[in-house]
């Protein structure tokens, strides 16, 4: 009897949660890969892990492995997404309520507890169990993700910053009931460095050390999940570009059908307005079709039948019949999601230095506390004094300062940043900004407006400029597309009163006609005209050839009554402060890239101008991440900005990705940074205050580490009680916190 084995799918995606730091995602990773046969990759940033060899009656099995390591999975669905959100939002909303109870306790305690402990003589009644109730949910509750983290990693063998974190709210606030129900610690024997003993009963001030801990990281672990919420958003943003619905033919009917119904080879209907389904041919029409999600160029693609049409592009005026020959994950379109998520899934395996040093830091400081008590012990201290030691070095090397460092750095660099138009999204973007060498501008809506507009008017002999501009554009009124508002644009700028037009026809992919007074008016390109034996005067053919400028230029040629009238050249403007930004990153020592799907004769005009070192032109969008890449393995560090679909991948794969806000969804959502402000020298500056805040987050854990490895060996010595390591730990604090703040004083280029 032959058993058929289980099918073997190539992939499965689950979503996981739980995470908190990189650490765990390695501990998902381990534990699938702990399954026969199978190999996972697991994304911190999407939260996903990515699943091979597995058959599908094993992927309960697989979610089992990640829940017994502590985690929640679930299979992932690209048409229903909703429970990774869920678990998302529940955090964060988790989160948001165990900050502000914690904030709202924590300052009374603040004030009762420095200020009583301090002074003896304005204690009253009971006020340690006033302080300790105080202090009780803010170390319990608020702080139970930590404990809860710590106890997971326990269970595995493994620490991490939580369980320091975790340690330290509770030796602190363990130290203080002790101190309060048996007198421990109250002999006298600790100095500060000499300078004398410790008021009695002071030792209560390790709840306000406790509790503002607590509070502390809660809001770094706050603001770092929102961050990471928006890390997979591409993946979703990029699908729903993809038509959900077909129009296919067969033979002379045409039903409409969901889009997965669609196999290669099916030929399909694609009506104005509507968005192409599959990539394939075009069989009959011819229509203007929208390409700019994909392309980021301005004027539509003039197609007709046997050009190709790609996914997810719109025909703006005409009807098509199309031959499917891509469909489903083989498009072009699914192609860039797939190369977006790869690029997210290779920058999201960077962990930050706290990450990596923790790892041995964490649990040398666990040991060396109790290695301190152990010695002192046998050198015949009591155990109580003994004790107090050792929890002075614990305290002293709690990463109190250590935790703050990044997260407020963080906090002050994105609020300086947003209040100068700069909206960074985590410290991934801040660390790839330290060693750029390259930023790569993307052309049409980046340097360029991305709108067409009427730039030379060339009439022919005995032809005035506005009756020219006059006849283009009372036929272009009839029209909707991009050329025809930028001649309309200009007439009306001009104020001229446009003569009405009878039979108005449009020419896909070369222009439009109509009657004006009795006479036939034709607009469009110069195969336009030719066809209808129209003669182009020989000094208008030299306009379109080309000199630099005019290479950027689109011609519309306009002829009345059989007669060439002249011809309108239209641009896509640069925008005025392009050249300004330019210079000021050459001036912060970075070499500048055009990178864009037009013309070379068009995109060396723009570099021209502008004064920008390389140009990379006619790059197709599949091909703008591989020229990223082509970069990178030269040796740059590659910052790309952009703002179009076609950016997106090139802005994940890149070092740093800067979105303009003003461009597409999908593009701010791969990007690192997105320019609110309108104005280029925002590039600039965001490369500036992204520096600077990480030079600040750099600066915080130096001190916090300096620090440490200072102030512990004079805890072992004995020469801080808790108290005073207590006290030395909330100034570290202050310092790392005046540090960050002074991230406030970043000015704008040209001042603020």
């Amino acid at each position: 009897m032959t058993t058929t084995p289980a099918p073997v799918i190539e992939a499965v995606q689950l979503d996981v949660s739980g995470m908190t730091c990189a650490a765990c995602a390695g501990r998902v990773e381990r534990a699938l890969n702990g399954l026969e046969g199978v190999s996972a990759s697991v994304n911190y940033a999407t939260e996903r892990a990515l699943v091979a060899g597995l058959s599908p009656d094993r992927i309960d099995e697989a979610v089992a492995r990640v829940e017994k390591a502590g985690y929640g999975a679930h299979p992932h669905d690209e048409a229903d997404d909703a429970w990774s959100r869920r678990a998302t939002e529940v955090r964060i909303s988790s989160l948001r309520r165990r900050l502000l109870i914690s904030a709202i306790l924590t300052v009374p305690l603040m004030d009762i507890t420095i200020v009583l402990a301090l002074v003896p003589g304005w204690r009253f009644p009971g006020w340690e169990l006033v302080c300790l109730l105080l202090a009780l949910p803010i170390v319990g509750w608020a702080a139970w993700p930590f404990h809860k983290a710590t106890l997971r990693n326990l269970r595995h063998g493994t620490v991490s910053m939580d369980t320091l974190v975790s340690l330290g709210i509770a030796a602190s606030f363990g130290w203080a009931v002790a101190t309060l129900l048996f007198g421990l610690g109250q002999d006298g024997a600790g100095y500060w460095l000499g300078f004398g003993v410790t008021p009695e009963g002071a030792n209560s001030i390790y709840l306000d050390v406790a509790a503002g801990m607590t509070t502390f990281q809660l809001a770094g672990r706050y603001f770092e999940t929102r961050s990471r919420r928006k890390a997979g958003d591409v993946l979703g943003a990029l699908n729903q570009l993809a038509a959900t619905h077909v129009r296919i033919r067969t033979g002379d009917t045409e039903t409409v059908q969901p889009a997965t119904t669609l196999h290669a080879g099916d030929v399909f209907v694609v009506l104005p307005g509507e968005t192409v389904p599959a990539d394939g041919v075009i069989l009959e029409g011819a229509a203007a079709v929208d390409t700019s999600m994909l392309t980021g160029e301005p004027v539509p693609a003039d197609l007709a039948p046997g050009d190709a049409v790609v996914g997810g592009t719109i025909s703006t005026n005409g009807r098509l019949e199309v031959r499917a020959t891509s469909v489903g994950a083989h498009t072009q379109l699914a192609q860039m999601a797939a190369l977006a998520e790869q690029a997210q899934a290779r920058k999201a395996r960077v962990q930050t230095l706290v990450d990596r040093v923790t790892s041995y830091f964490v649990p040398a400081v666990i040991v060396l506390a109790m290695l301190v008590v152990a010695g002192w012990m046998l050198a015949g201290t009591s155990f109580e004094h003994a004790f107090g030691i050792g929890i002075s070095v614990l305290i002293i090397a709690c990463p109190c300062a250590l935790g703050l460092a990044t997260p407020t750095a963080l906090m002050v660099g994105i609020g300086r940043g947003a209040t100068l138009g700069i909206l960074v999204k985590g410290q991934d973007a801040l660390e790839a900004s330290g060693t750029i060498t390259t930023v790569v501008l993307d052309k049409t809506g980046t340097l360029t407006t991305g709108a067409m507009t009427a730039h030379q008017l060339t009439p022919a002999d005995g032809v005035a400029e506005l009756e020219l501009l006059g006849a283009a554009a009372a036929i272009e009124r009839g029209s909707e597309h991009i050329i025809a508002r930028a001649i309309t644009a200009a007439a009306e700028r001009h104020g001229i009163e446009l003569d009405p037009v009878e039979g108005f026809t449009a020419h896909p992919g070369r222009g439009a006609s109509g009657q004006i007074r009795g006479e036939e008016v034709l607009v469009g390109n110069r195969a336009f005209l030719l066809e209808q034996s129209i003669a182009v005067p020989a000094e208008a053919d030299a306009l379109d050839g080309g000199g630099v400028d005019q290479a950027v230029e689109t011609s519309v040629h306009v002829a009345r009554a059989g007669v060439h009238l002249g011809r309108i050249g239209l641009r896509d403007a640069i925008k005025p402060d392009a050249r300004t930004a330019v210079r000021a990153l050459h001036a912060q020592g970075m070499k500048t890239v055009l990178l864009t799907g037009d013309t070379p004769a068009a995109a060396a005009s723009v570099a021209a101008r502008l004064g920008i070192d390389t140009v990379l032109a006619g790059v197709m969008p599949a091909q703008k991440a591989d020229a990223i890449r082509s970069l990178q393995e030269k040796g740059e560090r590659v910052a790309m900005v952009g703002d179009g679909i076609n950016d997106a991948v090139a802005l994940a794969a890149a070092d740093l990705g800067l979105a303009v806000v003003s461009g597409s969804d999908i593009a701010l959502k791969s990007a690192d940074v997105i320019l609110v402000r309108d104005d280029l020298a925002v590039i600039p500056d965001a490369i500036g205050l992204s520096r600077r805040t990480l030079r600040t987050i750099k600066t915080n854990l130096g001190w916090a580490f300096g620090y440490n490895i200072a102030a512990i060996p004079i805890a072992a010595a004995g020469l801080l009680n808790p108290l005073i390591a207590a006290g030395a730990m909330a100034l570290s604090s202050v310092l790392v916190v005046y540090n960050s703040l002074r991230l406030q004083n970043f000015r704008r280029s040209g001042g603020d």
